[in-house]
């Protein structure tokens, strides 16, 4: 069989930056008709979004999809929370990690999987300016070694 087709919607490029990210789930997202067109046409922004287990159940809370152009009174409204699809023990063992350790459940991107909506979800701690300005440095160190590489080899 072919490989499993995907392609990503919207991703969350500051979760990487903001967060060590520990583990990554896969859940399934419940949402309306007009805001799967929505997505389809990149009209989402996951910044400021994050996951939260409330009454045994896992939420993606303040995740902004635009409203639909041609939608009518089917609309949602954009900031609500949406229910995300996952086993219960899987929806447990998060929340438990969530309370005792300190960790967040951040989504990194939202993706079509055989045509469902799919959200990548992360168990994340957060970062400290001091381990962003070394993650820079890293990067910034890497990237000069690349060009000192290349115009060598010219």
């Amino acid at each position: 069989m072919a490989e499993k087709p995907e392609k990503t919607l919207v991703q969350n490029r500051r979760a990487r930056h903001e967060y060590f990210i520990e583990e990554t789930f896969e859940a399934g997202i419940e949402l309306s008709g007009t805001e799967v067109k929505s997505l389809r046409l990149g009209q989402a922004n996951m910044g400021d979004a994050y996951a939260q287990v409330k009454d045994g159940e896992l939420y993606l809370v303040s995740m902004h999809i635009s409203p639909y152009d041609k939608g009518n009174i089917q609309n949602r409204e954009p900031l609500r929370s949406r229910r995300l699809l996952m086993h219960k023990r899987e929806i447990r063992r998060l929340g438990g990690q969530v309370q005792q350790k300190g960790y967040s459940l951040i989504p990194l991107r939202l993706y079509l999987k055989y045509n469902n909506v799919k959200v990548e979800l992360a168990l994340a701690k957060g970062k400290k300016l001091y381990d962003k300005r070394e993650d820079d440095a890293e990067r910034d160190a890497k990237r000069d070694m690349e060009r000192a590489f290349t115009r060598k080899n010219e």
